[in-house]
């Protein structure tokens, strides 16, 4: 009895195991189609890849640099004489004009001694009239020989100093209403306003800087361009003719915002090999705010003209050297070096290396290798296309991830 149980139990995982065999075989007989014949296995192939036609069209060529934006007119604010502020007349950052009332510094001490200095004025001039009438009586007198010519020289002499004393006085008089004037302390420019340094009831003197104005209609965009972009608009800009500059901040699309190249310094850094050029700006807006960075984009400089285009996407580089894979007649993928110009509406110029029409790699680079097989999908070359082709490609592959988990959970259920 022992050894029939032992035997049954040796049994039970031959069993289990022929079980599994015959079930992989019916998997297997599953997969034979209608008439009887397995699916075949796909035929080998390249990697899958997006390829896209060389771009030819006109162009004006355009360079782009980083930049800062500078404020045309900057006016740090001071006091012309010391004393207590009594009046802060302004809110931080708001936009003042030429000639408002920023700051009032105690005018009582200024005020009393452009009156003294008044009266000091009168009466110096009262004394340098009498002495002009008592030359005037000593002419007379000289002429009846009444007088002696030297006390006619004398009073002479004294009406000159009298006379030049009134003018000394009325000088310290108009100093001392300027003085008076400059306890207001005004904006001298259109702009806008940063906060105060010094608040109310601080002594101030001429050394201490109140706070600063900048202008804002319009506004310079300072950058360093190249010994390339020097060579091809530096000559125009010194001869007064307009080359167009554009800029975009951070948080904008492209360049919106167009002005004209007005300085371009007189000789290049011998380090870096660039050169200083700075553009000017309408404000009307006051978008454009000194000290934000801005990308610039420099064009002039040279007429349209043909060009072939690629996608930055195309690109690869190897060590320095820039490539592009081609895709030839038969599906291989020739290595390809190329010479590289600027960037035109999101393209890349290319001035050496392709033909127009040429098929080049622009998605899926890193999978291919020079001389090997590709499976190419062609594609516009156009970025909007891309993105939503790779936007379907996104969708494709969450539907099948959607669709598999749904067919896991019906066999869960039926299980």
């Amino acid at each position: 009895m022992k050894s029939k149980n032992q035997l049954t139990a040796l049994a039970r995982p031959l069993v289990a195991a022929l079980a599994v065999a015959g079930l992989a075989a019916a998997t297997l007989t599953g997969c034979e189609d209608a008439t009887g014949k397995t699916a075949e296995a796909p035929a080998a192939g390249g990697p899958p890849i997006s390829a896209a036609a060389v771009i030819q069209k006109t162009v004006s060529e355009t360079q782009e640099f980083s930049g800062r934006l500078e404020a045309i007119e900057r006016v740090e604010i001071r006091s012309r004489v010391s004393g207590f502020i009594t009046a802060v007349n302004f809110k931080p950052g708001s936009e003042v004009k030429k000639g408002d009332v920023l700051f009032v510094i105690d005018p009582r001490p200024y005020a009393a001694e452009a009156n003294r200095a008044e009266a000091a004025a009168h009466s110096a001039r009262a004394r340098a009239d009498l002495a002009r009438l008592e030359l005037n009586r000593a002419e007379k007198l000289l002429a009846d020989k009444a007088i002696a010519q030297r006390e006619f020289d004398e009073r002479a002499s004294s009406q000159k100093e009298l006379d030049a004393n009134a003018r000394a006085a009325q000088a310290a008089y108009e100093a001392a209403k300027l003085n008076l004037t400059y306890t207001q302390v005004v904006a001298p420019i259109n702009g806008r306003v940063s906060k105060a340094e010094i608040t109310l009831g601080n002594l101030v003197d001429a050394s201490a800087v109140l706070t600063s104005v900048v202008s804002t209609d319009r506004i310079y965009a300072s950058f360093d361009g190249d010994e390339d972009t020097y060579l091809r608009v530096g000559s125009q800009a010194q001869k007064g003719e307009a080359v167009t500059v554009k800029v975009g901040l951070a948080n904008e699309t492209g360049f919106p915002h167009e002005g004209k190249l007005e300085f371009v310094d007189n000789q290049l850094d011998p380090q870096t090999g660039s050169v200083r050029m700075r553009a000017t700006f309408a404000n009307a807006e006051r978008v454009l705010v000194p000290g934000l960075y801005a990308r610039v984009q420099l064009g002039g400089g040279q007429a349209q003209n043909e060009a072939l285009l690629i996608s930055e996407r195309a690109i690869g580089t190897d060590q320095n050297r820039k490539f592009v894979y081609v895709v030839g007649a038969d599906n291989k993928a020739e290595y390809r070096a190329v010479k590289l110009g600027p960037t035109v509406d999101g393209f890349r110029v290319v001035r050496e290396g392709l033909k127009a029409g040429e098929k080049i790699v622009i998605n899926g680079l890193q999978r291919v290798r020079p001389g090997a097989p590709v499976t190419p999908q062609i594609v516009p070359m156009d970025q909007d296309s891309l993105a939503a082709a790779a936007a379907k490609q996104e969708e494709k592959k969450k539907d099948a991830k959607v669709a598999v988990a749904d067919t896991k959970a019906g066999s869960s259920k039926e299980q």
